[in-house]
């Protein structure tokens, strides 16, 4: 079978993009180009040139992948999405991509893109851990591989802060704008988090660039919502079959998808809204809302199926009383939120509990539970934190905290950035029958948890009650 290519000729009913590519000129540098940028911000510029064309193209770069790159370069840098549920699938050819690079083999064209005025945003998707951040300070990890790299050798960095504030120092050594940093990852105030650890390089280097940053730089925070697993020799199987071409890019997903955008672009944007996004003053109520409700659940969906045996999040949500937890869990989670605008959350949390459960999504459990120190303080920790200030126990909270314990406990060679001091804990706390250990990594749990005998009482409860019986649920 031969591969997806400009040349394909594709069956009726493909969507395919509804612009001259030939005409696309580059305007975004996405760094991290994994499946979610590529079923999700990808798809909605593909939306927006197809409204309102313009010279946003898209360069995706990967940090590590080099098959990705090399697989977007032999087919002429088209990939497919299929959204799927019940009902069928839809499937689209995306054309805004129009070239890519890899780090480890195109630093100098990386380099040479990041200085180029023709781009105007750097968006990112690279997970919570790749930034660096201190869990303690919230600022630069100083023991972080790509930060100690970058700070010690600026001019050639690896990590995506380090290629950020050298982009932006060669820029202003040109005399060009900065670009605007468009971070997409599921971080808490994702902007403002990651313009912290920019200007916080960027001074270690040159206090008057990271002044300039300061000035004139722009950093919109964004939510970002559409559930992708990874991509399986069945989602290539599946994706030839109804292209009749090979796409090694292939990817499925759900039909949903949301991006809700601060509006603040130092050197103008896509038009995005016309392709669905929401551009708002503050998106600080709409991240809470999607970090607590569906990442929150999440996590412990992922970390109760692991627990249970159960592969995928729809083998979760198939079974009565998991899925009744699921509920509950975001029904308290939901009374840690102020109002969120033009969200009826009652229909979200039912919106949410259909898309877990679509029979067509292979979602992996194992997939979902890795990284839970980098994912639980926002996911888990942060809503436990303001359900005890206003009074009410944490009940939900100490539950899927004590299923992440468990998970670790029974998990030797945990996926986690900070798998050592976890798998210390884990050894302490079987020794004890006692999780304090966890509790004494810094920067994991809030003091406000930590310091609460009631609440760690309830949690070594919830925990014993998971380890001895059949049932985690």
């Amino acid at each position: 079978m031969e591969r997806l290519s400009a040349s394909t000729p594709l069956p009726a009913g493909i969507e395919r993009p509804r612009y001259d590519r030939a005409a696309l000129k580059p305007g975004i540098l996405h760094i991290g180009f994994g499946a979610f940028h590529r079923a999700h911000q990808a798809v909605y510029t593909d939306r927006a040139l197809a409204e309102s064309f313009g010279d946003w193209g898209i360069v995706g770069v990967s940090l590590r992948s080099l098959d990705a790159i090399r697989d977007l370069r032999a087919q002429d840098h088209l990939f497919s999405v299929a959204s799927r549920d019940a009902a069928g699938a839809d499937i689209q050819v995306v054309g805004s991509v129009i070239g890519g690079l890899s780090a480890v083999e195109d630093s100098d064209a990386l380099l040479g893109l990041l200085a180029d005025p023709a781009i105007r945003i750097v968006s990112i998707t690279v997970t919570e851990k790749a930034y660096g951040i201190d869990p303690t300070t919230g600022g630069l990890d100083h023991q972080h591989p790509a930060i100690v790299a970058d700070l010690m050798r600026p001019e050639a960095p690896i990590g995506v802060i380090g290629l950020i504030v050298e982009g932006l120092a060669q820029r202003r050594l040109a005399g060009l704008p900065p670009f605007t940093v468009l971070c997409c990852d599921n971080l808490p105030t994702n902007g403002r988090v990651v313009r912290r650890l920019v200007i916080e390089m960027a001074a270690r280097r040159d206090a008057t660039l990271a002044d300039w940053i300061s000035q004139f730089g722009a950093f919109p925070s964004t939510m970002v919502d559409r559930i992708v697993p990874a991509a399986t020799d069945a989602t290539r199987e599946r994706t030839a079959a109804l292209l009749g071409a090979e796409d090694r890019l292939a990817l499925e997903t759900e039909p949903f998808m949301q991006w809700v955008i601060e509006d603040d672009f130092v050197s103008g944007r896509p038009a995005w809204e016309a392709a669905g996004a929401l551009f708002v003053r503050d998106v600080e109520p709409y991240e809470k809302m999607k970090l607590r409700l569906l990442n929150g659940a999440h996590s412990m969906i992922a970390y109760l199926g692991q627990l249970a045996g159960l592969d995928y999040v729809r083998d979760v949500m198939a079974v009565p009383h998991y899925q009744n937890r699921v509920r509950q869990h975001m029904q308290a989670a939901v009374r840690t939120l102020d109002p969120v605008p033009g969200i009826d959350l009652e229909a979200y949390q039912d919106q949410l509990i259909l898309r877990f459960a679509n029979p067509t999504i292979d979602h992996r459990t194992r997939q979902i539970a890795m990284d839970g120190s980098q994912k639980l303080p926002q996911r888990i920790f942060a809503a436990a934190v303001d359900d005890l200030g206003a009074g009410r126990d944490g009940a939900v909270f100490a539950y899927a905290t004590a299923l992440w314990i468990a998970y670790a406990l029974q998990t030797p060679d945990v996926d986690d950035p900070r798998r050592n001091e976890l798998t210390a804990a884990a050894t302490d706390a079987i020794a004890k029958d006692d999780p304090s250990a966890f509790f004494d990594i810094p920067g994991l749990f809030p003091p406000v948890l930590a310091e609460d005998p009631a609440w760690r009482s309830r949690l070594n409860r919830e925990l014993r009650a998971i380890r001895n019986a059949a049932d985690p649920g």
